[in-house]
């Protein structure tokens, strides 16, 4: 082993020299001849045509709700920034879920863009500060891997922006200058965690942190997505079709994930592909959970082998290029038909959510549709003899006992993200009514795990979740994804039509 190095040893190192170590790979011309070279000899730019998008009119009364809300302040609402994979390297963008839902602008598009509402004597000027598609004489056109017509591909002028979104758009380069105007006499809001570099910009314009005032900007605009527009209905009836052709897509490949020693990720890849086939991709990690994996409730690491015999739990979902995700849950027999315990388990799963279904509709509190599937639960491992009390003292407060088999929630919002209107308030969430125009997933489950000595032998290595995606009517709710059978016996004969 060698010595460490003394301060003696260790060269000096001009702040130059680190500043270009990031760059040490580049063999980006540097002279002068190439810059005139490269910009010149072009054709001139084809126009795309762009039309106004048919969610611009939406997206204009979310902001006015918004604006309503917060009448004589200014409202920053970022995309947010790239992120790095791994040196220069980024992951693949996609906008904060707010910004999006504003804007109504969906994937890959405009990284750095902000949304300001700025107040006007009446309601408020929206107005996106985007950074524009640069000329072909400047260097970021060859050079800037990030933001470069080379690298990356055409950006948008801001009349197309324009004319997509309805918003007038400008620099993003005016955006300090904007957001400082009347600095001190109006109240300035940002959404919290979106982009640490305006945040920090905001703060220094307000010159004293704001964390409440920023946390109620994003509760309300959390509880603006509760509802779902009609717009946004279509987006998710998509998302989920293309999640069902993907789910079908899984039963097809069961026989290679069985040869495959890590057939989880067989099911994964083959979902993936679908995803981003019919959509932007996954709304979330994928969960291929074969045996007793299927008892992790996130089981993401997909390493594990899929045998004849067992179930494999797949929780999934496709989201759409406007970023609106399915989210949904099938437990598959490998082999195409359920063991008798299996089926028992499955069954009672079932009749849970079948309980949470028929008391769904308006007027309900949401946390109910929990407390329905839970009561079907603890009723059947009472009657297994797993519960240590009887089933009506351990769903009181003071039991829970069935919770072992059980530990998580029924029920939540579904939209822009998987888990919508995270930071709604309670009152306007779990304790509020369902109303017409909420979507939400069904999605109860057993789970026991093969180190459990709690419940038989036989019980041991089975987890069971179904989950489905609801749209609540005026008077009652509609399953989104009800084409994906649901029944023990819908989902065996489903099984074999696909294996012929």
């Amino acid at each position: 082993m060698t010595s460490e190095p003394t301060s003696e040893s260790i060269p000096e190192t001009s702040e130059q020299e680190l500043a270009e170590r990031g760059s040490n790979r580049s063999q980006r011309p540097q002279s002068q001849a190439f810059r005139e070279f490269v910009g010149a000899d072009w054709a001139p730019r084809t126009e795309p045509d762009v039309t106004r998008e048919p969610v611009a009119d939406h997206a204009a009364r979310r902001r006015d709700a918004i604006s309503a809300a917060f009448s004589g302040e200014r409202l920053v609402v970022p995309a947010g920034p790239l992120k790095v994979r791994s040196n220069d390297t980024d992951y693949r963008f996609r906008p904060h879920s707010a910004f999006a839902h504003l804007t109504g602008l969906g994937t890959d598009e405009e990284p750095d863009a902000v949304l300001v509402l700025h107040p006007e004597e009446i309601g408020h000027e929206a107005v996106l500060y985007f950074r524009p598609l640069a000329g072909r004489d400047t260097e970021e056109f060859y050079a800037d891997s990030r933001y470069g017509e080379f690298w990356v591909g055409a950006r948008p002028t801001p009349a197309e922006l324009e004319t997509r979104t309805g918003l007038r758009c400008a620099h993003i380069d005016e955006l300090p200058d904007a957001i400082a105007k009347d600095a001190g006499q109006v109240q300035l809001r940002v959404v919290p965690g979106s982009d640490t570099a305006v945040e920090a910009l905001v703060e220094r314009i307000r010159g004293e942190s704001a964390e409440e005032a920023d946390a109620a900007l994003a509760e309300a605009l959390s509880e603006l997505r509760l509802i779902k527009d009609e717009w946004e209905v279509e987006q998710l009836r998509a998302a989920v079709a293309a999640s069902a052709e993907g789910f079908a897509d899984i039963v097809r490949s069961l026989p290679t994930a069985v040869a495959h020693p890590r057939g989880e990720r067989v099911i994964e890849g083959v979902f993936g592909a679908k995803a981003r086939e019919e959509g932007n991709g996954i709304g979330y990690d994928t969960i291929a959970a074969a045996g007793d994996h299927a008892t992790t409730l996130h089981w993401i690491r997909n390493d594990g082998a899929v045998r004849a015999g067992e179930l494999v739990l797949v929780d999934a979902g496709v989201e759409v290029d406007s970023l609106y995700t399915a989210d949904i849950t099938r437990t598959l027999p490998v082999d195409g038909t359920f063991t008798d315990i299996q089926r028992t388990i499955y069954t009672a799963v079932l009749d849970a959510a079948d309980a949470a279904f028929a008391v769904a509709r308006p007027g309900l509190k949401f946390r109910d549709l929990h407390t329905a599937a839970l009561e079907v639960l603890a009723e059947r491992l009472e009657q297994w003899g797993l519960l240590p009390v009887e089933a009506s003292v351990a769903i009181t407060p003071e039991g829970q006992q069935h919770r072992r088999w059980m530990p998580h929630g029924t029920s939540h919002h579904l939209g822009l993200d998987v888990h919508d209107c995270a930071q709604a308030r309670r009152e306007m969430y779990l304790d509020a009514e369902l109303v017409p125009g909420m979507v939400f997933t069904i999605e109860p489950g057993l789970y026991f795990k093969a180190d459990d000595l709690a419940v038989p032998e036989a019980y041991r290595g089975i987890g069971v979740r179904i989950e489905d995606d609801v749209l609540v009517t005026a008077d009652g709710v509609e399953n989104l994804s009800a084409a994906l059978p649901r029944r023990p016996e819908d989902v065996e004969a489903w099984m074999a039509s696909l294996a012929r």
